[in-house]
């Protein structure tokens, strides 16, 4: 099997790069052509033309799509609702469509934000969808496309990705934690904090279990399903407990007053859901994963902040 894999230099995209190489023969894509270490890869930009897109999947002739690449800038789509669309809507439809002319498979990695945060218990699946800004809209447009292209899919929700490298919310937690002897953080916007390598683990264990001989089975249970740790947490309880760790761990030498303040005291130009808790139940019986609890998984990435000191 050859798999291409787009936006290898994001976070969920490095560590696909080690889940997956085993796997298969392995085609990483980043937007420069550039990967994390400085080596060359295939150069895959979603803001360009089609064109472009398509000279790669012809060259590349993949059986597997791994779309990887997104724009995230939430607030920043706000202002630039064209590029957010076009990279998030129109390259995950022409990607879709290469791949049922060719009959390749796409996997490609979805949010939270297409849901409105209005709920009482976890998202499920087919739960209507309701974005409440651009972001959310444009990934929401993604999904469509790569259904109505007739594709064999997996889109995989997600939500709270961060890792031990890139920039996310972990990483600024501890900068400013060196810097402020106060944070402030909201308290009342719920979700699951879910680790780049977890995803791409289990994104690892799904391709191998549907395609266990180098190419998928007929009845490969394709679909959209929700991929995140176990539980749920706020931003203000997820400051605390990764500081904690950290402190434990010896990556800060002190935790500093963590002030809980509500989504209304720290506007943003986009909104966002206020509840985006994703029911996992159906990614975990089909596929048979085991999905660790939040605060267990983030153990394993101050661990490995930890060991690279």
């Amino acid at each position: 099997m050859r798999i291409l894999l787009l936006g290898a230099a994001g976070q969920v995209g490095f560590e696909l790069m080690r889940a997956l190489g085993p796997l298969a023969e392995l085609a990483p894509a980043t937007r420069d052509g550039r990967l994390p270490d400085g080596g060359a890869c295939h150069r895959a930009d979603l803001a360009g033309e089609d064109a472009a897109l398509i000279a790669l999947l012809d060259a590349v002739q993949p059986d597997l799509i791994v779309n990887a690449a997104a724009y995230t800038a939430v607030d920043r789509a706000e202002d630039e609702p064209q590029r957010a669309m076009r990279i998030n809507g129109e390259a995950v439809r022409t990607l879709g469509r290469w791949a049922a002319r060719r009959g390749a498979a796409v996997i490609h990695y979805s949010t939270d934000y297409v849901f409105d945060g209005n709920a009482a218990r976890p998202w499920r699946e087919d739960d209507a969808a309701a974005p409440l800004g651009v972001y959310g809209a444009s990934k929401l447009a993604g999904e469509q496309a790569l259904r109505d292209s007739g594709a064999p899919h997996l889109v995989l929700r997600t939500a709270w990705v961060y890792a031990a490298r890139g920039h996310n919310f972990l990483r600024t937690m501890l900068r400013l934690a060196a810097e402020r002897d106060t944070l402030r953080v909201v308290s009342d916007q719920f979700g699951t904090p879910t680790p780049a390598r977890l995803i791409a683990n289990a994104t690892a264990t799904i391709v191998a279990r549907t395609a266990p001989r180098g190419a998928f089975t007929p009845e490969a249970p394709w679909g959209t399903y929700h991929l995140t740790a176990g539980g749920h947490t706020t931003w203000h309880g997820f400051a605390c407990a990764l500081l904690e760790r950290a402190r434990r761990a010896g990556l800060i030498a002190r935790v500093p007053a963590i002030e809980a303040v509500a989504m209304a005291d720290y506007p943003t130009r986009a909104r966002r859901p206020a509840w985006s808790v994703l029911d996992c139940a159906r990614v975990q019986d089909v596929f048979a994963l085991r999905l660790p609890p939040w605060d267990t998984a983030l153990e394993a990435v101050i661990g490995e902040l930890a060991a690279s000191r």
